[in-house]
């Protein structure tokens, strides 16, 4: 089985979300047999050299990049307003990377076609005049959700009424997408279930993130002293307004009673307010070199998400390293996880207080909880596992 991933970033290194989904999926399906093969983006957003991979990195048999500058411009904003697309999906639709995709259908027969994200799907024609292959969307979030729910907490007026336009068009643009394709692989069941009210017809296979426990090896929980952790891009708007929300509301009143606590924050593209802060114990780290590693510095990580959409992989993460997780409702939305029993869940001010609380009572049996965690992990978000589901469906679907 030969399988085409097209991604619109790079998936290396392995510091967000996204690539990890992307590179131990692909890990598994070369493991069963499959022959993969990358097409990627290499964006200004997320440039990265191919010459500083790994030796390790070997699951594909062969890569291929294309240039693309896909920062913010507010003049290209503008001009889509009268363009009438989703500026969200415009920025993502270039030629040159559509002469490259022809150019590898026409060199290789493949079997399935893996659009990594909705941004992909603008080359659906190209691929269909190209290739008998079955196209596949692994759908990562409900992209329109992540931006109603960023939209009820924006406040600026402009910034919403503009918001409010692209909503609508990036809904509308989805949910023709969908049933374009030959299958969808939706993140979580919720989102497969929300995708059939919605109106989409095709096949669906929920297809988790499932994560390589040979890069987190099983370690036991020890607290000596009680210190937060927050990492995640911060050029991702519901990260953001998570840990500001989280900053502006909470942290101070934590401080009252724990005057000892640390929050300590790293994340790539750190905005300079944030880098200017002036609260009280907050560490500002900027973009570190092992996730993991800082991850397992702290034995409490905070996920504050007041939106957001599919699964969050810090917090597999997180759960892989028998670390406390404390989140919101839709910070684990997707996780087969429980509150008090692998994760800890609140979704106010006063409850993440509770939760606080709670964290100092029970310091010296926090490793119980860590470890529910990573036996969760280990049972439901094995990528291996989760790949020989999907192997098994995409031979169906291509014979």
């Amino acid at each position: 089985m030969r399988i085409l991933q097209l991604c619109k970033k790079f998936p290396y290194p392995l510091k967000d979300g996204e690539s990890i989904a992307v590179t131990y999926l692909a890990r598994a399906l070369k493991a069963l047999g499959a022959e993969m093969h990358l097409l990627a983006m290499n964006t200004s957003k997320h440039y990265f050299e191919l010459e500083k991979l790994p030796d390790n990195y070997n699951h594909y048999q062969s890569i291929s990049t294309v240039y693309l500058d896909n920062r913010l411009k507010v003049s290209s904003a503008l001009l889509n307003l009268v363009e009438g697309s989703s500026y969200h999906v415009s920025r993502y639709h270039y030629p040159a990377f559509e002469e490259a995709l022809i150019k590898q259908l026409k060199e290789t027969k493949f079997d399935i076609i893996q659009l990594e994200t909705l941004y992909l799907t603008p080359y659906i024609n190209t691929i269909r005049k190209h290739s008998n292959a079955k196209i596949v969307l692994r759908s990562h979030n409900i992209e329109h959700e992540i931006w109603e729910r960023v939209l009820t907490n924006v406040k600026n007026p402009l910034k919403k009424w503009y918001l409010s336009i692209q909503v609508k068009r990036l809904k509308a643009f989805e949910l023709k997408q969908l049933n374009r394709v030959d299958m969808t692989l939706p993140i979580t069941s919720r989102d497969a279930q929300n995708y059939r009210q919605l109106g989409i017809s095709i096949e669906q296979v929920v297809c988790p993130i499932g994560l390589d426990l040979r890069d987190y090896p099983k370690e036991a929980l020890t607290v000596k002293e009680i210190s937060l952790s927050f990492i995640g891009s911060l050029d991702w708007a519901p990260n953001l307004e998570g840990i500001q929300w989280f900053l502006n509301e909470i942290w101070e009143e934590i401080l009252k009673k724990y005057p000892d606590c640390t929050l300590h924050i790293a994340g790539r593209n750190t905005p300079q307010w944030l880098i200017d802060q002036s609260y009280t114990n907050v560490i500002i780290h900027g973009e570190v070199e092992s996730a993991s590693e800082f991850i397992k510095q702290h034995p409490i990580m905070i996920v504050p998400l007041l939106s957001g959409g599919g699964m969050r992989v810090k917090i597999l993460e997180s759960m892989a390293l028998s670390r406390i997780t404390l989140t919101t409702s839709i910070g684990v939305e997707g996780i087969e996880a429980k509150d008090y029993d692998q994760v800890l869940i609140a979704d106010q001010p006063k409850a993440f207080l509770e939760k606080i609380d709670w964290i100092y009572q029970q310091k010296e049996s926090l490793s119980d909880t860590g470890s529910n965690a990573r036996q969760l992990i280990e049972k439901q978000y094995n990528n291996l596992e989760i790949g020989r589901k999907l192997f098994s469906k995409y031979e169906q679907l291509i014979t």
